[in-house]
């Protein structure tokens, strides 16, 4: 057999008993991965969710409808399990790492958390830049280091989560900073925010465009100085994993915006990237159309966590194991459709 892999991937699904295309995006998922993994016979037995947290000083310009110490709370409910992703996780049988990037609370050592504090919350981007290039590259290897681990444990596929109150706002700002969109189209209520915070967040976003324009022609430039250290650690996870050819599971508006500037650094990340689902957060369908991306699923979710990732998990699964180990006509001794012929 010769071509590449999606070729002979696609040939090989072509065999398998069943009338071509029936399993309609299944199949194209399971070429993905055999052109990833380099196999005929792909794998996705293990993954683990990557729920990277991080406070945001733009949060001290009332854009959120929950306190800044609610990303502390949520990192101690990780740990103990009580948080939408560890349920999900658990009964999906997923594994779920979490990292603090950037939590502005002493936190005691905690169960499942990694510490890898770049500093206590990014800066107030309407005054300054989030991080200087030296902490965007902490928190870009922080997320690098995350995937390297799950890669060196076996893990087949990563999924991406967050934390961290303002991070809508950051994620709206750098989707706009990278896609010329105005914050009107970018900026949601996140947590929930009533009109009158809708338009505070829109004018944060639109404030920061301005003061940081001379900077945003490149993404680095771009993530320092409206992104968040979580963000940052996000697109760091995406790169790397896509380099070590793991399937990457992006969950909801702030991992597509991270998605999107890790994609800006690297086109190449592509055909590893599966965008999960389609938030109901304003902005993200604009992102996805940027990225040329169809989402798996559309369950009208915006909790964030990575709860989109670990549950789009089992579709990828599936069409692995359907490449994998369904039989063909002729191993099923089914007559083929007249004028195809069987292998």
């Amino acid at each position: 057999m010769s071509g590449t892999w999606s070729e002979r991937a696609q040939e090989a699904m072509d065999r398998k008993v069943k009338p071509p295309g029936s399993l309609g995006r299944l199949e194209a998922l399971a070429i993905r991965l055999a052109a990833l993994q380099e196999t005929l016979e792909p794998r996705m037995d293990r993954a683990r969710i990557l729920i990277f947290a991080a406070d945001h000083g733009v949060a001290a310009e009332g854009v959120s409808a929950y306190p800044r110490e609610v990303t502390a709370q949520m990192v101690r409910t990780f740990a103990s399990g009580g948080a939408a992703i560890t349920v999900l996780a658990r009964t999906l049988g997923l594994e779920v790492e979490v990292m603090d990037v950037g939590v502005d609370a002493e936190l005691p050592e905690l169960p499942g958390v990694v510490d890898v504090r770049v500093r206590r919350g990014s800066r107030n981007f309407v005054q300054e830049p989030a991080m200087s290039p030296d902490e965007l590259e902490s928190a870009l290897e922080a997320g690098r280091a995350a995937a390297r681990r799950a890669a060196e444990a076996g893990v087949d596929a990563v999924g991406l989560g967050e934390m961290g109150i303002g991070n809508t706002t950051a994620a709206a700002a750098l989707i706009s900073a990278l896609t010329g969109a105005s914050p009107a189209e970018t900026v949601g209520r996140g947590t929930g925010v009533d009109d009158h915070g809708l338009a505070v967040k829109r004018s944060v976003v639109e404030a920061a465009l301005r003061l940081h324009a001379p900077h945003l022609s490149q993404p680095r430039t771009v993530l320092a100085a409206v992104g968040g250290l979580e963000i940052a650690a996000l697109a760091g996870a995406a790169l790397e994993a896509a380099r070590l050819r793991r399937a990457v599971l992006v969950d909801g508006f702030i991992s597509t915006a991270a998605a999107l500037a890790a994609v800006r650094l690297d086109p190449e990340i592509r055909p590893a990237l599966f965008y999960s689902h389609r938030s109901a957060e304003a902005g993200h369908g604009l992102a996805l159309t940027v990225l040329g991306a169809s989402p798996l699923l559309d369950l009208g979710m915006r909790l964030g966590e990575g709860t989109g990732s670990a549950l789009a998990f089992p579709l990828l699964k599936g069409a692995a194991a359907v490449l994998r180990e369904m039989a063909t006509f002729s191993q099923a001794g089914v007559s083929d459709k007249p004028g195809q012929g069987s292998p």
